[in-house]
Order: C-alpha cells, then structure tokens, then sequence
C-alpha cells in the first residue's frame, strides 16, 4: 500500500517524489514521531504542575468556598478578631471545581500548542527550505531542476511540501491532541479550523518569500537560512509581544503590515491566548468604512484573502525568476499591479471613521507622513529593480533599431518591454501613487493642532499641494534618471554606484540644511529643491513653487536627453560592429 502511495506520489509530482524520498528515512521518521510524543508530553506535565492536591488553598481559583473565604477575612479584620485570620486554609476536595480546573487545563494546553506550531512551522521551515535551495545551488542541482520539463508550480510545489515534510510529520502527530485539547476547552470547531485555516495560510506565504529570498540573495552564500529563519524568528516575536503588550485599534496605514503576523486573528479567536481582551483591535477595524470586525468570517476571510493575493504575487515572481536567474526581480507589468496593490491596501486602512467629515480629514491627516514614507521606499525600490543594465539596454536598442517598425512600437516596449530603460514605468507607477493623493486632496482639509489653523481650505491651498505633488513626481523622475545613467557606464559595480549617488543625491542636501539651521520656514525657497518640499510648501507662494517646478522639469529634460543619446549611441555602435562582423 505504502508502495503503491509512493508511485502515484512520483507520478503527480516527481519533485515531490524526489524530496520525500530523501527525507523519510526510517530513523529520521522516529526522530520525528518521538520528538513530538515528547513535546506533547512535556506540555501536558507542565500543565498538571498546579493539580488541586490535599493542600489546595482555600482562597484559590478553583475554590468554590472561596467567596465565603474572603468574607470571613473581611468580617474578622472588621472585627480585629486577629486569631480568626487565617492565612491560609485548605479547601475540601468536594468543594474544587474540577470542571473549571479542567477546561481551562486544556484550554492552556491548545493555546501552548497553537504558539509552538507558529513558530516551528514558520521558523523550522523557513530554514529548511532556504537551506535546501542553498545546498542545491552550491551542488549545481538546481540548474539542473531548472532544465526539467516540469513546470514552474510542480516544482515549487513539491518544494513546498516535501522539504519541511519532518516538521510537518511532527506537527500532525500533535495535531489529535491539540484538536482534543481545543474541542475539551469548549472552543468552537469552525473557530479551531480557522485558525488552521490562517496557519496553512501564513506557511504558504512565509514559504513562498523564503524560496524567494534564496534565489535572489545568493551573494549570502551560507548565511541565508540563518538571515532568513532569523528575520522570520524577530517579525513573529516582535509582532506577538505587541499583539500581548497593548490593545489599540487598527486604525491607521501600518494596520496592513500587522496582517501577515498570525497573532492578532488567533487572539481574536482565543482571546486568552495573551490573557487580554483582543476584542477591541479587532472588532472596531475597518477597510474603506466596510467594518470586517464585526463577524469572524470577515476577519478571517479578510486575513486570508490577503495571504492569498500576496502569496499569490510572490509565486508569479518564483516562477518568474526560477526560470531565468539574471532576470529582473519583477517585471514592468508587475511593478503596475504591485504598486496598485500596495495603494489599496495602505489606503483602505487609513479612511476609517467615516462617521462625519472632519473625523475622516483628521484619520488621513495623521497618516499622511507614514503614507509618504511608505511610496517613497516603494518608488525607490523599483527605480533599482526595474532599471536595466548597460548590456540589457544596449541588446534593446540594437533589436529597435533593427526593426522596419521600430517607432511605432517605442512606447509599447518603454511600457513593457524587458530590456527597456524603466523611466516610463517609474512614471506609470508615481501616477498610480499620485491618483489617491489627489483625490484626497479635492475632498479635505486638515487642521494643523500646531498653530491652531487649517490649511487644503481653500483653493489656492489646494493648488500648492497639486505643485508639491508635481515637485515630488520630477524629483523621484530625476532620481530614476541618474540611476538609469549611472547603469548605462561601463564602470564596474554599477549597483554600489547607484545606490551611493542616489542615497548622496537625497540625504545629504537635507542634512546640510539642517547642519546649517537653514530651516524651511525662513528660506522656503531652498528646501523647495530638496527631497523633502512638503516641509516649505506652507511657507511659500504659488508662484515660487511654480518656479521650483520649472526647474526640476528642466533638469529633468536635460538628464533625459543626455540618457536617449546614450541609449542611441549603444544601439546604432552595437548594430554597426554587428553588421561590420565583429
């Protein structure tokens, strides 16, 4: 039977074959079996540490006399009967509530339990699988993996299930106990399979960005499954100490990020799992005024359609770069949907509170810096993933120019194309970053506590703002376009290069201005140029910030013409040496 199981394995999936095969040995199988039996034996010792005997205090939990306890105590201190106090007194056998002492003996029994399956599920199996694509690359297995006539999903499927198939053994084995455990601390079935439910869903997530972590941080060499566990091991800890630490709603941009950490729901479904009332962050959170937290089928729905699209992305760009290890991370199409993605979700968090007008202008303006912050990193990001190199962009322009039709499809290719230089894709994406800005901007006004003011009230406010949106648009265009440059030369280590200019270009001004105490409310005009203009838009006129913006445009266009000449130089040298028949 085992045999026939193995075959049909190896039939549907043979890298699934190939893994299991090489881990389900005999030993490594006891290992495994006997490590969980151990550890589920060891939890349930540690739980009967604090088992009722016949020196059980009358005063304790579990008493039933313990009310009438506490009342003698107060009436004899009334009384300054001093020989009546008793300070400790054992409670009769028949008087211990062994229901209750059992109930919550489980319950901390399946909350231990759903803990320890987080952390070696997440931990334990992020290490393997980053270790195992680290092991095949250093044998050179992995190209040959790649060579195979199975498809991308096969592949990672079977790396999904078969390289953490010991931690998944030892995790089912404590799968009964925790399941009984659970059903005996009268938690609701459907609530026990949710939180399965967000677990799958964490794992296949938490997999999906490991596998992709070893495959574009191999520089790492050895150090990546530690680098990697380790990043998992501090994000579930530091999310679970302020999961346990404070109570608040999720009322604000940041609310996204606490989505992929599995304590928030599972307190929502126990909530003594931290022994506070989670009720609170979760009940009152809302997405675009929908408010999930009113049932648990859109709380737990909402959390795993969120894994699912983000898993979901994360595999598109497996397969993209499983396939083709010196691609680009992401393609330009991607970048679009990415950073739409990205817009919804910080947005959808920050518009909450729509009870009346000036409760929404209040949640977005508290969460304009964060927002900023937020598109800039992402923006920043792109501009180095997307932007070719020189030999990519000297490739694309020799096949443009090689073509009949090359002017007709420029832009198509500037859009899409893989080789491309990226500054109309930068340019897309900064659109789709800009659109709810502005969208937010027509519609409020936000009052500034510092001076007891109000600005964006009325139109020429408005109009300011449209400009300091402007001004950041050419700013981050200019950025993309010394990248794109600095790329294009012949020097080694162009990426170093990059990132030092570009980091040059947009800390050091800032800092020198305030080494300087030039502050932007008394010299407006500069800090216009800097890459912080929100901070002088208050403080200047219209047509300053109009000047600012001619500018910025004019670099721009100057950085621009100096990159076409370039690009065009490489496509018309590369064509002629290749027509020349060198």
């Amino acid at each position: 039977m085992m045999l026939n199981l193995v075959e049909k394995i190896g039939d549907w999936n043979p890298q699934l074959f190939r893994e299991l095969k090489g881990r389900l040995k005999f030993f490594n199988v006891a290992i495994a079996v006997v490590t969980s039996l151990l550890l589920q034996l060891v939890v349930f010792l540690y739980q009967l540490r604090e088992f009722p005997d016949d020196k059980y205090s009358l005063d304790s939990t579990y008493c039933r006399s313990s009310q009438v306890y506490e009342q003698q105590q107060k009436q004899a201190f009334q009384n300054a009967d001093f020989n009546d106090l008793i300070s400790k007194q054992i409670c009769p056998q028949n008087e211990i509530d062994w229901q209750l002492w059992w109930r919550d003996h489980w319950e901390y029994i399946f909350l231990t339990f759903s803990v320890i399956f987080v952390f070696t599920l997440l931990v334990a199996g992020t290490y393997l699988l980053i270790n195992d694509l680290a092991k095949e690359e250093t044998r050179g297995t992995l190209n040959f993996i790649r060579l195979s006539p199975q498809s991308e999903t096969t592949i990672l499927t079977g790396k999904f299930l078969g390289v953490p198939s010991l931690i998944y053994l030892v995790i089912l084995v404590a799968i009964p106990l925790h399941l009984w455990a659970g059903l005996s601390a009268k938690f609701a079935f459907s609530y026990i399979l949710s939180y399965y439910a967000i677990l799958a869903a964490s794992c296949i997530f938490f997999y999906s960005a490991a596998l992709l972590f070893g495959l574009v941080s191999r520089w790492f060499s050895g150090f990546q499954p530690w680098l990697g566990s380790g990043a998992v091991f501090l994000f579930l800890f530091t999310t679970m100490v302020l999961a346990s630490s404070y109570n608040e709603s999720l009322n604000n941009s940041t609310a996204w990020f606490r989505l992929f950490n599995p304590w928030d729901v599972t307190n929502y479904l126990f909530p003594n799992l931290f022994h506070i009332s989670n009720g609170l962050a979760l009940e009152n959170y809302q997405f675009f005024y929908l408010p999930l937290g009113t049932s648990v089928v859109s709380v737990v729905g909402f959390h795993l359609l969120n894994f699912g699209l983000c898993s979901y992305g994360i595999l598109q760009v497996l397969k993209r770069c499983f396939r083709n290890p010196q691609a680009s991370i992401i393609s330009k199409e991607q970048s679009y949907f990415l950073v739409a993605f990205c817009q919804l979700m910080m947005w959808g968090f920050t518009v909450q509170f729509g009870i009346n007008k000036e409760r929404w202008d209040e949640q977005v303006g508290g969460n304009l810096i964060l927002l900023a912050v937020y598109n800039f990193v992402l923006i920043l990001s792109l501009i180095v993933v997307l932007s070719p190199h020189r030999q990519d962009v000297q490739d694309w322009a020799r096949y443009r120019y090689q073509r009949v039709s090359s002017h007709k499809n420029l832009w198509q290719d500037l859009i899409s194309a893989e080789k491309s230089p990226a500054l109309v894709a930068i340019a897309i994406n900064l659109t789709i970053v800009t659109i709810p800005w502005l969208v937010w901007v027509s519609l409020t006004s936000v009052f500034d506590a510092n001076n007891g003011q109000t600005w964006l009230s009325n139109d020429i406010d408005r109009f300011k703002v449209v400009l300091a949106i402007a001004l950041s648009i050419s700013l981050m265009m200019i950025y993309a376009t010394i990248a794109q440059l600095i790329l294009l030369l012949k020097t080694p280590k162009r990426y170093f290069w990059t990132i030092g200019t570009l980091g040059t270009a947009m800390f050091l001004p800032p800092i020198i201005l305030q080494f300087l105490d030039i502050s932007s409310s008394k010299y407006p005009t500069v800090w216009l140029f800097s890459t912080f203009p929100w901070t002088a838009i208050e403080y200047s006129g219209v047509t300053t910030i109009f000047m600012a913006l001619l500018g910025e445009l004019s670099v721009l266009a100057l950085l621009n013409f100096q990159l076409t000449r370039q690009v065009r130089l490489a496509g018309e040298s590369a064509t002629k040496a290749l027509l020349a028949g060198r």
